[in-house]
């Protein structure tokens, strides 16, 4: 989705859990070119606070003029389900990629997908989401997001949800 995100242009937000115990964005997740809010470079903010819908991130978004949070990350059934739980309170379309979501057991990834979609949000995947931002095999980012979808897919899915 990072890849998707600087692809089209679309705003970017990464938060990491308390950075300095946990560490930070893994570096397969390349936020080098992360598509900005600011001028100041990528967006990442460190937070302590379970939601990613925290004091940095609420300032950024009310900024902003959106519908719709696509949301990835760890762990579904604390920070994912919170962060999750945030934006629909404040009258966002939620999509979760359950393919970019888990948590250290199936049974807290499950419940947290479950909660979260019985609140409102929408369970989807990656691919059907990169596809729906682009729409139609004639958009001019279709060659490399389709190209991204085959080396990044997984070899063992996740279980179902």
């Amino acid at each position: 989705m990072a890849f998707t995100a600087q692809e089209l242009k679309v705003p970017l937000i990464v938060t990491e859990q308390y950075p300095k115990g946990l560490g930070h964005t893994v570096e397969e997740i390349d936020l080098t070119a992360n598509v900005n809010f600011t001028d100041t470079g990528p967006f990442v903010v460190e937070k302590t606070a379970f939601s990613m819908v925290c004091p940095g991130v609420k300032e950024l978004l009310e900024h902003r003029d959106f519908t719709d949070a696509i949301v990835v990350g760890l762990e579904a059934h604390v920070c994912v389900q919170q962060t999750t739980l945030d934006l629909l309170s404040s009258g966002k379309n939620v999509h979760l990629c359950v393919d970019a979501i888990s948590s250290q057991t199936c049974v807290d990834r499950a419940c947290g997908l479950r909660r979260a979609e019985r609140a409102g949000a929408m369970l989807t995947t990656t691919e059907s989401v990169m596809m729906e931002l682009i729409r139609s095999k004639d958009h001019p980012s279709f060659k490399a997001i389709s190209g991204c979808l085959k080396t990044n897919r997984a070899e063992n899915p996740l279980e179902p949800v």
